[in-house]
């Protein structure tokens, strides 16, 4: 019986999680909800009733995202994206994504929905998120991901909400003055893996057959 993931394609806390399940190859049942439309089973598990939501074989339900990339990375991480032997680099990956989690993710909100958020207007809200574009451009200016010459737990977690961010108004991003972070959202947009990762399921229902993923 393979651990149960109830996921919602475009969500990017569910992305990233797909993502470590992706990289780390480890096997789950996928059920691709409606949000409208939530499945009582899912609801039962976690009545948060947001997504990502993982259920384990021995029943143990893990609802955060970042909880869900540390499960599977420890199952298998042959690319050593959590870096458990650098505690100090751990601790900067860390704060790399509780900024982008607290911060970063509030000022996309404003940015993409700014017409809920009257305080200020959408350009207003898009410069504090831009705030963040930069430090992630200076990053990018020393090494070829975020904190190192190859992809960290940091770069997964970050990227779907980079993406999301300049795809609210992607004639802007176009023509930002963000080289390497192009470059380094093109390599994670084009990949593969993104590509198997973001394929469409249909929407589970109770006796449904079940999607194995990846």
């Amino acid at each position: 019986m393979f651990p149960i993931f109830y996921s919602f394609r475009r969500c990017p806390y569910a992305m990233r999680a797909r993502l470590a399940i992706q990289y780390s190859d480890i096997t789950v049942e996928l059920r691709e909800i409606v949000l409208r439309n939530k499945p009582i089973e899912m609801l039962i598990a976690s009545p948060k009733g947001t997504v990502p939501v993982l259920v384990l074989s021995n029943q143990q339900i893990i609802e955060q995202s970042r909880d869900i990339m540390q499960w599977a990375l420890i199952q298998n991480d042959p690319l050593d994206f959590l870096c458990l032997k650098n505690p100090a680099l751990q601790t900067q990956i860390n704060q790399f994504i509780d900024h982008n989690d607290q911060v970063f993710k509030l000022h996309l909100d404003q940015y993409k929905y700014a017409d809920r958020y009257p305080e200020h207007g959408k350009e207003y809200y898009r410069v504090q998120g831009e705030l963040f574009l930069q430090r992630l451009e200076q990053c990018l200016e020393q090494t070829s991901f975020l904190l190192l010459n190859q992809i960290s737990l940091a770069d997964l977690a970050i990227f779907p909400f980079v993406r999301q961010f300049t795809s609210v108004d992607p004639k802007w991003f176009d023509s930002a003055p963000y080289p390497k972070l192009k470059q380094w959202l093109y390599f994670f947009c084009s990949s593969a893996e993104f590509a198997h990762c973001m394929q469409k399921f249909p929407a589970w229902q109770a006796g449904n057959d079940c999607f194995i993923f990846p």
